[in-house]
């Protein structure tokens, strides 16, 4: 074995500790055990006291960073946000929350990555890639905004060298009235491949690619068709990562899990170019209820430290 996995997620839960950082183990990307014996890792103790759609980056100074969204819909949904999904939107946190470590274990506490001076809506599930021709960091992530009276959502970027100074956020994808949630991006052999939740037409994860790590994006007609079998409507968050052996595993938060008992839905791709992803929910194994994560690729020194750090 020479990679292991991380998974950071959340989990479905009424209760404000699932708004909260949990951490899942898996030695070959197939069959997943919780960490700390399925209790949080990190809490946030500032913002709305509650995280939501995390990513996960091994930075290229070999430190690490985990980046969520502010929003705790356990403690604020019912008051703050009147029990409106549109409020939310419109009202919701413009910061995300960013936590740094040395090596997994140790970590910094929670502070703000503020977006305040843009009249976005909730800035919602952020995810990092890094432009290799650059050496910056993009951040993305989904958000309604002001030029459109807080209409259909669009993915929006940014970049930084240090996670301290960014540049003005810019548009990174976007259809025409129609929103986009959910962005995660991916580099293989020069092109990018952009995962998103569209909200209508088809409302589904669709699956981009582009030579360009800022697009133009184009979507890829063998991953829609794979998405076609899928109830739609039903299906978010969609995370993915390259095995070892070179296929690329992806997961999907099936969110009508209340009804189903199911949580995340694996597909595998023997070769990501393709866009051909198969699911396969007889090679896996997750607990029930993760939500909104991210995979990080380990090595076993790092599978080791972790698993004895948080038996």
């Amino acid at each position: 074995m020479n990679q292991a996995y991380l998974f950071v997620h959340f989990k479905e839960k009424d209760t404000p500790d699932g708004e909260q950082v949990y951490f899942t183990l898996s030695r070959d990307g197939f069959h997943w055990e919780e960490l700390n014996k399925g209790e949080p890792i990190l809490t946030s103790t500032i913002g709305e006291q509650g995280v939501r759609d995390f990513t996960i980056l091994r930075k290229e100074d070999g430190t690490y960073l985990i980046l969520a969204t502010d929003l705790s819909l356990a403690i604020n949904f019912k008051t703050k946000y009147k029990g409106s999904w549109d409020e939310v939107s419109r009202h919701g946190s413009r910061s995300l929350i960013l936590w740094q470590s040395p090596d997994l274990i140790r970590w910094s506490e929670p502070r703000f990555i503020s977006f305040q001076d843009e009249p976005f809506g909730c800035v919602w599930a952020p995810d990092i890639i890094r432009d290799v021709k650059t050496g910056e960091y993009i951040i993305h992530w989904s958000s309604s905004h002001a030029s459109n009276n807080y209409g259909p959502k669009k993915i929006y970027g940014t970049r930084t060298r240090d996670f301290e100074h960014f540049t003005p956020p810019f548009v990174l994808y976007e259809r025409n009235e129609i929103g986009i949630i959910d962005s995660a991006m991916y580099e293989e052999d020069g092109s990018y491949y952009l995962f998103v939740k569209s909200e209508a037409d088809p409302e589904s994860v669709i699956l981009l690619n582009s030579q360009s790590i800022t697009g133009p994006f184009t979507p890829m007609k063998e991953f829609l068709e794979e998405m076609k079998k899928l109830e739609q409507g039903q299906y978010e968050a969609p995370t993915a990562f390259r095995r070892e052996d070179g296929r690329w595993c992806l997961f999907l938060d099936f969110y009508g899990t209340i009804k189903e008992k199911q949580g995340y839905v694996p597909f595998v791709s023997d070769d990501i170019k393709t866009g051909r992803f198969i699911r396969s929910d007889e090679s896996f194994f997750f607990p029930y209820g993760f939500k909104h994560g991210t995979v990080l690729t380990l090595t076993p020194e790092e599978y080791n430290r972790l698993k004895n750090a948080f038996v």
